[in-house]
């Protein structure tokens, strides 16, 4: 039996790791809150957000993030690849999700708002429309992503190769171009 929450809030809690199993959030908002130790089962979260909250190298295999926004949190080593596919829907703003993956998600429309994104994997994941404002993109993998219509114009570091990701109609900068070039072996000044 699943326990409900609605339009309630968290704030300054450490959970354990089932502490959030079998649980439905809807309209919640979690401040100061430690995930890291939980390992999530059957966890749904709708219209939820989480501000200044500790996911570091959290299970999330079993969790629906369904209009969920995580602000200035810190999401290093998350695989949101096992999330549930059904309505995913997540924004982030001035949250660290380095070395974390969303290998063949549908992502479209997802905003990363001031982000750092190091090593983050988004292998064959579906980046259409996708908002990359003043993010950090060092060594981010788009392998066969699709980023149509995508927007890179503020963010920086990135490495990706047209030949190997869907990039139509996509925005860059001037300023970053060469990230799209690295694979001619051509020196941008």
């Amino acid at each position: 039996m699943l326990a409900y929450f609605l339009d309630q809030s968290f704030q300054d809690l450490i959970y354990t790791i089932e502490e959030v199993n079998f649980k439905e959030f809807e309209a919640c908002v979690f401040t100061n809150c430690d995930f890291t130790a939980c390992s999530f089962t059957a966890v749904t979260f709708i219209d939820c957000t989480f501000k200044n909250c500790n996911f570091n190298k959290t299970k999330i295999n079993h969790v629906a993030l369904r209009t969920v926004t995580f602000d200035n949190c810190k999401i290093n080593e998350v695989n949101f690849a096992m999330c549930d596919k059904l309505i995913f829907e997540i924004h982030f703003k001035n949250t660290i999700l380095d070395f974390s993956k969303f290998y063949t998600l549908k992502m479209k429309g997802t905003t990363f708002n001031n982000c750092s994104l190091v090593a983050v994997d988004f292998m064959q994941t579906d980046l259409t429309e996708v908002l990359f404002e003043k993010c950090d993109l060092y060594r981010a993998e788009f392998d066969q992503a699709v980023a149509n219509k995508a927007n890179f114009a503020t963010s920086k570091n990135y490495t990706i190769d047209p030949k190997r990701t869907k990039l139509k109609k996509a925005v860059f900068s001037m300023e970053y171009l060469k990230g799209l070039l690295f694979t001619h072996d051509i020196i941008v000044e």
